[in-house]
């Protein structure tokens, strides 16, 4: 991928733990390597088709002076978030907050929080079987169109299907969504939670009946499996009722372990 470089870039800001910096400020260097596909604009000559630096600039200008923020970790997370929702061209961002007047007390070289940010291909499957199981899924996936860190939401048909593992309960209402999201693995799932904790989704009985279930399946092509997290979805390749929604939003996705298509895995689940 092709980058558009943007250093030390200063700004006079007022963020800090400290009383005085917020009162007093300080100077501020910026850097900032945004990801993006330049072809077209080195054909084309047209800067329609690459990103306005000159606006990255007053844009980074624009969060770091009309804010004002304890960690330059969050100065750093603010600006990678408000590039990313800008422009559209912009894959993904590095940012460097460099403080070089930071309050210490012994001599330092260079002190600064450097993040990665960017805009991530996921599955999300949904599934109710309690209450208006209607409106719980409508509602979950409104809450995943209005939040700041995800984009281009597009949804599947819902479809009536049969409780799996567990099966003294209600039939399910099963669908799922395909979004981008500039958050990570573990920062979804935490976002995922929020929303399945306003349902009022009880964890009682594993696989048991839920107002409402939001799973990752997919998440780029990534392979995670720790205590609190496994992708892709573990199980998913033998759920009709994951692999039919999947198929109409991804058909042609490759499964990062078993190296079939989502096409592929529902054929050979039907057969």
């Amino acid at each position: 991928m092709d980058k558009i470089c943007i250093e030390e870039l200063k700004i006079f800001a007022h963020h800090g733990v400290f009383e005085h910096e917020n009162i007093n400020g300080q100077n501020f260097y910026v850097n900032a390597v945004l990801y993006v596909d330049t072809e077209k604009a080195g054909i084309s000559d047209d800067l329609e088709e690459s990103v306005d630096y000159s606006k990255v600039c007053d844009l980074i200008y624009k969060v770091m002076t009309e804010n004002t923020y304890k960690l330059i970790e969050t100065a750093a997370q603010k600006i990678a978030e408000a590039i990313l929702l800008k422009f559209s061209l912009v894959k993904s961002v590095d940012i460097e907050v460099n403080k070089p007047e930071a309050p210490i007390d012994m001599e330092f070289r260079k002190l600064s929080v450097k993040v990665h940010r960017g805009w991530h291909d996921v599955l999300v499957a949904v599934g109710s079987n309690i209450g208006d199981s209607h409106t719980f899924i409508e509602n979950g996936i409104k809450a995943l169109e209005e939040s700041v860190y995800n984009k281009d939401v597009r949804r599947s048909k819902l479809i009536v299907t049969k409780p799996y593992g567990y099966t003294d309960q209600p039939d399910f209402l099963n669908g799922a969504v395909r979004l981008k999201t500039m958050l990570s693995p573990h920062g979804l799932l935490d976002l995922l939670h929020d929303i399945e904790a306003k349902a009022d989704r009880k964890r009682k009985i594993h696989w048991g009946p839920r107002t409402l279930d939001l799973d990752i399946i997919f998440y780029d092509h990534e392979i995670i499996d720790d205590e609190d997290l496994t992708i892709p979805h573990a199980d998913m390749h033998n759920r009709s009722f994951v692999l039919i929604p999947a198929a109409e939003l991804m058909p042609a996705y490759r499964h990062p372990l078993l190296g079939l298509t989502v096409k592929e895995l529902l054929e050979r689940l039907e057969k």
